[in-house]
Parts: structure tokens; sequence; C-alpha cells
């Protein structure tokens, strides 16, 4: 029986775990095929958002870490599905994923770490695979998946936390390599690795009002002036914001108004924008940015490890290891 009638202005949380579970379960579909290269990631998003709506039980636990192990390559890393290359950002998810169900010990942490030490580079910065792409994205990838598996004495940290610092701008945002132009999600990035870093003192917190700048007059958050709301950037921006204790720079009941009215009420699921399709990718960052405003009826969720912080493993693993 559904236990959401009138569910207009409010998170219709039994839906959105429905619309997670059957999209999980869709192996027949042509965007089943077409996501493949990064589903690692996908699974990621989709059994997160589950937990930080209190329905992690919905799905096979057990058969999700199977299938996460079977995306592990010899050199230590993980594809984003069976028989793909190793890369840096889905190597992330597995970690996560292991954390989430408490099954970390069914890798080998110094494995691990040792595939993504090999990744950083001469200069601090670290390349998300064999092909050699540079990316802001993948020193805090690297800085997080040692983190979380207390390996993070296998990389050269204060290196590291200098170069994402060169990649700062007049602007107080960041991009992804130095002289690129700031973006939200790169600003995400740069501050939650120079916080795992604990260097935290090579930004101007204050500068980033920039951040507060990118709430439009929907309510809506964007990445770059002159771009439109997505809710993904509910994510992005308010997860720093919340690093450095500046969450009141934005108007989050505007917000969340915002993020309520991207929900599929009758399907569930959230899109980037109203009236759009909705796909997990939105869900989870709609949900996590939720939650970052202390949306009632969902979990406390880890700004800088975008795991949860109250029930269960991942949120002993994180309180325990702070």
């Amino acid at each position: 029986m559904d236990s959401e009638p009138g569910t207009s202005g409010r998170l219709v949380v039994d839906r959105h775990a429905r619309y997670i579970c059957t999209f999980a379960k869709a192996v027949d579909t042509l965007e089943f095929y077409l996501t493949e290269h990064f589903r690692l990631s996908g699974v990621y998003w989709g059994v997160t958002a589950l937990a930080l709506l209190g329905h992690l039980h919905n799905l096979d636990g057990e058969g999700i870490v199977k299938w996460v192990l079977s995306c592990q390559n010899a050199d230590g890393g993980f594809g984003g599905s069976p028989r793909h290359d190793s890369h840096i950002l889905y190597t992330l998810s597995a970690v996560q994923i292991l954390v989430l169900y408490d099954k970390l010990e069914l890798v080998d942490a110094d494995q691990v770490a040792s595939y993504i030490s090999k990744l950083q580079q001469s200069n601090g910065s670290f390349i998300g695979d064999s092909w050699g792409e540079v990316d802001t994205r993948f020193s805090y990838v690297a800085l997080c998946c040692c983190w979380l598996l207390d390996r993070l004495d296998r990389l050269n940290v204060r290196k590291a936390a200098q170069y994402v610092a060169s990649c700062r701008n007049f602007d107080g945002g960041f991009g992804c390599t130095p002289g690129n132009e700031s973006h939200a999600g790169q600003v995400f990035v740069c501050v939650a690795a120079l916080h795992i870093a604990d260097s935290l003192d090579l930004l101007d917190a204050d500068l980033l009002c920039w951040l507060s700048e990118r709430q439009t007059a929907g309510g809506g958050l964007n990445g770059r002036p002159e771009k439109l709301p997505d809710v993904c950037y509910s994510w992005w921006c308010l997860s720093a914001l919340s690093i450095l204790g500046r969450l009141h720079w934005i108007d989050q009941t505007a917000l969340q108004d915002f993020i309520l009215s991207c929900q599929d009420e009758d399907d569930g699921g959230i899109s980037d924008r109203p009236e759009d399709m909705v796909d997990v990718f939105h869900t989870f960052f709609g949900i996590a940015g939720l939650c970052l405003m202390g949306h009632p009826g969902l979990k406390a969720v880890d700004p800088t490890f975008a795991l949860p912080l109250e029930d269960g493993f991942a949120a002993n693993f994180l309180n325990e290891n702070e």
C-alpha cells in the first residue's frame, strides 16, 4: 500500500526508493548497456541514496558486494564494470560501497593503495588511469580512497595539497588544472581534498562566497555564471560550504523547494530541472543535498566522504576515524 498520499511539496521517500530498486533490476534495457562503462559509480549513487533514505535493505547487499569485487583488476584498481580497465574514479566508488556494506576487509588495502600511489605525478597531481588525464577530481579521489583504506601515508599528501591549491583562481574557485575556469564541482573536490589533507589553510574560505552566487532566482544552484540551475549542484556547492561552515550563505528553503520541484511524484526519481527525465545520478545528489540541509526523514551525510553519518557501519567507520 502506498504510504505517500498527497505528495505535493514534500519528498516522496518510498517512491524514490522504489525507483532506484526498479532501475537497479532493469538489466534488459538500452540504458543498462549504454552505461556499462561507468556502472560501478552508478551502483554507488543508487545504494548510497537508498542508505540516506533509510532503505538500503531493499537491495541484495551480498550480491552487490560480489559484483563490486568482480570489477577489480590485477593492478589493484577497479573498472566501471567487470573486464573494464581500472580507473581511479571507479576505484573510489568500489571502496565507498564496501565501506557502506562493512566489507572493506574483502580487498587488499595495500594493493589498492599501491595502484593509487602510482598515479601520483611529480608535481603532486594525479592521473585517472594509464592514459594520463590530469584533473583535480582525481586528487580528491586519491586522498579520499586512501583515507578510507587507512593508507594515506602511501601518498605525498603535502605535495597533493599544494597542487590542488595551485588550481585556485582569482575568484576563489578552482578549476580542473591550473588556469582553468572555476567550476562548482571542482570547488567541492578541491575543498574536500584539502580537508582530508588537513590543508584548508591553503584556501580563502570567505573568497569562496563565489559559491553563494551560484544560487539562481528559482532557488536552484548552477555550476558556473550564466548557466542553468541543476540539482546536482545542490551537492557540489553545499558540501564545500558545509566543510567550510558557510551553509548559511545559501537560501536553503528556496533550494529545497527547487529540489522537490524536480521530483517525479508518481514514479519516483529526481531530475536535473523540473519536468526533465529523472535519473539515478540526480536522484542521489538531490537527496544528498537535502541531507546536508537537515531535511526531515533523511539520514545525515558526511560532506567530505559522501557517506551516511548515522546508522550502520559507514557511520560508525567515519565517526571512529575522524
